[in-house]
């Protein structure tokens, strides 16, 4: 009984499957990861959390400090990735980075991607980069 209780609040025990949309969405962050290394880039982090936010990627290129979030698609549910980064998504990533960069003490160079996957019919995958999305206003951290 004790052990159920101790699994319940720290979280441990077997972890639930993915849905089939969360395992598209994880394997459209490993493909945008690839797309990242391919540019020479490094790839500092995956599904990294803050609290209840999350950053998809974290990626060093050059010396600029990118956090990026990945919106995958197929050809059946198409809708542009771009939009659905909406002004709550915005403040959830804001919270998100902030977040980083405190832990890491700041950036002087950073910028926000977001990169749409899209899985078309016969199974190639197509990836637009959206370099420089507006998501830190005029004060920076």
């Amino acid at each position: 009984m004790w052990t159920q209780i101790f699994h319940r609040w720290f979280g441990w025990g077997p972890r639930r499957t993915l849905t089939s949309d969360e395992a598209l969405g994880r394997w459209g962050e490993a493909q945008a990861a690839q797309h990242y290394r391919a540019a020479g880039a490094t790839v500092l982090a995956q599904n990294w959390r803050h609290g209840r936010d999350e950053l998809d990627l974290v990626v060093l290129e050059r010396q600029v400090l990118v956090f990026v979030e990945v919106k995958t698609r197929t050809a059946d549910f198409g809708g542009a990735g771009y939009h659905a980064v909406d002004n709550r998504k915005k403040t959830a990533l804001r919270r998100a980075a902030y977040g980083w960069l405190k832990q890491i003490g700041g950036a002087p160079h950073r910028r926000f991607d977001v990169v749409e996957v899209m899985v078309c019919h016969r199974g190639t995958v197509r990836i637009l980069q959206h370099r420089g999305v507006t998501l830190f206003g005029k004060r920076r951290p």
